[in-house]
């Protein structure tokens, strides 16, 4: 043992998680931290942010970075989620592309596999949701997998399921230089309270909404209030849903503002969850025009 207490042995480093829109990232993520840190959805462009999460072992810990999907962008929004992926792959100890078993390798899929060749760290392969595939077609999509690139290894997994989750830890930690933690024990991410619960009020906003709109919401948080009451301490929480335009205002709050409702409570019982604490959640739908191609609206919302 160390003076500190660790292990002589102990492995630690950053993780990029990277991959097209929708290619179970978050997913994974959570089930690698073992606690929801990422929001999901199976709409694209759901990540808009490097997200860290902690990963704890006895003899290691990992800090995975889930980054947003690779896309041709189509909006300045878009532009600066791509750099962020560049950015999340500069000094990491491993990469771990995903790759879902249920479709098939793409342009996409090869681009962001040779970008991260090119970060000059051990490329793990996680062939993500096995579940929604046959034995035969997953055995298809490995040898697919392994002819696409010279991986450092190739792991299949189900990450709702936890099916070889745990086995990924360990062959990630193999990759890992000898370090001291890098993060508390009691830290899983980084992210803010705040931040946090935003996204998950984003999160109960993207469900059900038409196609073309995920891209145009935008969630901020504004402002939080002690109360009492008299069942005891509440938190009161100010936020707005931000659109693009009006058309998208009505299609969020919905006829007689059932919809609006419906994102309130279940993002209510979610932060509710993060916090350990009764919420109280006031949400409004504001009109921001344009607000992916606008370069100070964009650093408004923290883009």
């Amino acid at each position: 043992m160390t003076i500190s207490g660790w292990p002589e042995d102990f492995r630690a480093g950053f993780v990029a998680v990277v991959g097209r829109p929708n290619a179970g990232k978050s997913t994974l993520t959570n089930a690698l931290v073992g606690e929801k840190i990422a929001i999901m959805s199976d709409r694209p462009e759901t990540t808009r942010r490097a997200i860290r999460g902690v990963v704890h072992r006895e003899e290691g810990q990992l800090v995975l970075v889930d980054t947003p999907g690779l896309h041709r962008p189509r909006t300045l929004l878009g532009k600066r989620l791509n750099e962020m992926v560049h950015e999340s792959l500069d000094d990491v100890d491993a990469v771990l592309v995903c790759l879902p078993a249920d479709e098939r390798i793409g342009p996409g899929d090869r681009f962001v596999t040779e970008l991260a060749l090119a970060a000059r760290a051990p490329v793990i392969a996680a062939v993500t949701k096995t579940d929604r595939v046959r034995p035969g077609e997953l055995l298809e999509k490995l040898q697919a997998v392994s002819e696409l690139a010279d991986f450092a290894e190739i792991v299949p997994v189900a990450a709702l399921r936890g099916v070889q989750v745990q086995d990924l830890v360990d062959i990630l930690l193999a990759q890992m230089p000898l370090s001291p933690p890098l993060y508390p024990r009691d830290q899983t991410t980084d992210e803010s309270d705040e931040t946090r619960i935003a996204e998950l009020i984003r999160e109960a906003a993207l469900e059900g909404v038409r196609d073309e709109l995920p891209h145009s919401i935008a969630v901020t948080i504004d402002e939080f209030q002690e109360r009492q009451t008299k069942s005891g301490d509440l938190l009161a929480i100010y936020a707005s849903v931000v659109v693009e335009r009006d058309s998208q205002k009505g299609i969020v709050i919905g006829r007689k503002g059932e919809r609006l409702k419906t994102v309130g409570t279940r993002a209510r019982r979610e932060i509710e969850g993060l916090l350990g604490r009764r919420v109280f959640l006031d949400l409004h739908v504001k009109v921001l025009q344009d607000w992916q191609k606008d370069p100070k609206q964009l650093g408004r919302l923290g883009f």
